[in-house]
């Protein structure tokens, strides 16, 4: 193997024949100059002295394999140098015409820590045109493919602290091979990423240091992005195969970002993504024909935070979990409508100590939340959460007994009561008893109506409002409080609760994770009727971006008060009682006024 090192520009570059590969700096090596980078040209392609500034002599020059001094002089003009220690900026001054950047290749590697790039500081970029933080204003620059090019990756990064801000990427895809390419993406996140095609003459895997955690890009912000959508909103020609892949990386911050249109996940994690944090996101209509669900969680994501994402329409669930490691914090999301493609659960739990509360989960053609058994699956917290419009249960702990492919995407349907302590070892979430009220009616009293049941001993069991039509199940609509079973098993809440209202409850336990949802009782009016309830209309919730509000309508300018000057006194003829003619005129020109204005009222005085 023919190999090629050098040391004092902040980087390493391996050659092997067909494949060309950039490593961070490391220890001992000198630090990277950092320098303000103001990309003028949208064009691409080899690196060369010219008038303006490219996206990819940017890339290079903070990454450090290409100096100010190999740049013409109108070149140099846009680059100037930051203070030691700071990391590099690039920023945007594209021709207000020529601002999508169309790539022939893959850009190079981002190795250079700290390097922030902006796509808000091109002129017409308007930042207060969002209206809502997961839907983030329309970038004005884009990055793309050239047309006739096949680009797997939008922008790959590989060092510490980067922060990609206020870009359209789109088209990012690989063509089929007759072995599978490493994910393409429009935004890829590793320690080094892997080559996009694998071959006799590719580095040793070990060379892409998975295993040691210390070199995983840490930081990574994702920010005010559209991923998979041009400016304009409109759907792709060629669309991206994903969104954001983080291959291997820690502490990766993904946020306020629009995510579309994706052939697969717009989210999905690989070998490591610890303390990923993803937050505030329109993630819709993903996974049209690949890995279909919108968030796809592989790997070790031990610290992880899923919150305030509005995820909607994409193919598959929601979030899959697959042989994860570590657990993930997910909690006021709006995941909805999802399961386009595959009838699959909204969210699909596999691993331990998963905590799902304060979410909406509904209008999807399978359960809400699957808990699988294999691996087994323990310690999931699935509490105060919402759920309305579901083909299935609102929390399903599946069984080791189904491992059919439909039981790693739906669920296997209501457990029976556990009758065997190995019965622990075959379900998820430890096969925790579902509650059982004691009756399917319990009649109200002079204010309250007193629910009462069974569950494990020391559980806490969430009551819940149901809403929809449905027996004995049916999906979990407002949490109502919480009581704790006794010693014994047993429980007992008063609530003031209207006759018609239909209740059930689910079982929590720390050591052992959150249970099914209970079959469905009511409350019964006095004389052990069952009224109808009131509809209450239902407001369907959506996937449209909020529209902006009307311009308010300023008020016509005030009318100008309309003042008459008339003469009061008529004259009359001398000694006579009819009307001179020169005062015939003035009364016809009053009169006139009269019938055009008829609330006015006028006096009129006549004299000799």
């Amino acid at each position: 193997m023919k190999q090629r090192w050098w040391i004092g520009c902040g980087a390493v570059a391996l050659t092997v024949p067909g494949l060309a590969l950039t490593v961070p700096p490391v220890a001992g090596q000198s630090a990277l100059a950092g320098y303000s980078l103001r990309v003028t040209s949208a064009g691409d392609g080899p690196v060369q002295p010219d008038e303006g500034l490219t996206l990819r002599e940017a890339v290079e020059l903070a990454n450090g394999t290409l100096t100010p001094e190999q740049l013409s002089e109108a070149e140099q003009a846009f680059v100037q140098p930051l203070p030691t220690g700071q990391g590099s900026r690039i920023g945007f001054d594209l021709p207000a015409e020529q601002t999508t950047i169309a790539l022939v290749d893959l850009l190079p590697e981002i190795i250079a820590p700290e390097l922030v790039i902006d796509g808000t500081t091109q002129a017409g970029y308007d930042a207060s045109a969002g209206l809502d933080p997961k839907f983030p204003p329309a970038p004005v620059v884009s990055l793309t493919v050239a047309e006739g090019s096949e680009v797997a990756r939008g922008l790959t990064i590989a060092a510490d602290g980067v922060t990609v801000r206020g870009l359209s990427l789109y088209g990012f895809r690989a063509s089929d091979r007759a072995t599978q390419t490493t994910p393409p993406a429009d935004i890829f996140i590793s320690a080094l990423a892997p080559p996009v095609d694998s071959s006799p003459l590719s580095p040793a895997l070990e060379l892409f240091r998975l295993e040691d955690a210390e070199a995983a890009p840490r930081g990574v912000v994702v920010e005010q992005n559209w991923l998979g959508l041009p400016p304009d909103g409109e759907f792709p020609a060629v669309p991206s195969a994903f969104g954001v892949s983080v291959f291997n990386a820690v502490e990766t911050i993904i946020r306020n970002n629009r995510i579309q249109n994706h052939d697969g996940s717009a989210i999905i994690t690989g070998f490591r993504a610890d303390g990923l944090q993803v937050s505030e996101n329109a993630i819709i209509g993903n996974g049209l024909a690949g890995m279909p669900d919108a968030i796809r969680l592989e790997g070790a994501i031990a610290s992880s935070a899923i919150t305030d994402n509005l995820i909607c329409a994409n193919d598959g669930s929601g979030i899959y979990f697959f042989k994860t490691e570590g657990a993930t914090q997910i909690s006021g999301n709006a995941i909805q409508y999802n399961g386009r493609r595959f009838e699959r659960a909204a969210l699909y739990l596999m691993g331990n100590d998963h905590q799902l509360s304060d979410n909406f989960i509904g209008y999807q053609p399978g359960p809400g939340v699957a808990v699988t058994a294999y691996p087994l699956s323990l310690r999931n917290q699935i509490r105060g959460n919402r759920y309305a419009g579901l083909d299935g249960l609102s929390i399903d702990l599946n069984t080791q007994g189904n491992t059919g492919v439909q039981d790693f995407q739906k669920g296997d349907g209501p457990n029976p009561p556990r009758n065997s302590y190995h019965r622990r070892r075959e379900t998820g979430n430890a096969a925790i008893n579902a509650p059982e009220f004691d009756a399917y009616g319990f009649v109200t009293g002079a204010a309250e109506v007193t629910l009462t049941g069974t569950a494990d001993p020391g559980t806490e069991v969430d009551l819940y409002r149901v809403a929809e039509e449905g027996f004995p199940y049916s999906p979990l609509s407002e949490p109502l409080g919480t009581v704790t079973a006794s010693p014994e098993g047993t429980f007992s809440a008063s609530l003031a609760l209207p006759p018609g209202t239909r209740v059930s409850a689910i079982a929590s336990d720390p050591e052992w994770g959150t249970s099914e949802p209970a079959p469905v009782a009511a409350v019964l009016a006095a004389d052990g009727s069952l009224p109808e309830l009131p509809v209450t209309p239902i407001e369907l919730p959506n996937c449209a971006a909020p529209v902006p509000p009307p311009a308010p309508v300023e008020p016509p300018p005030p009318l100008e008060p309309l003042v008459l000057t008339v003469p009061r006194n008529i004259h009359f003829a001398l000694d006579r009682s009819d009307i001179s003619p020169e005062s015939a005129v003035i009364l016809d020109q009053i009169a006139e006024v009269m019938l055009e204005y008829p609330f006015l009222t006028v006096e009129l005085h006549g004299h000799t």
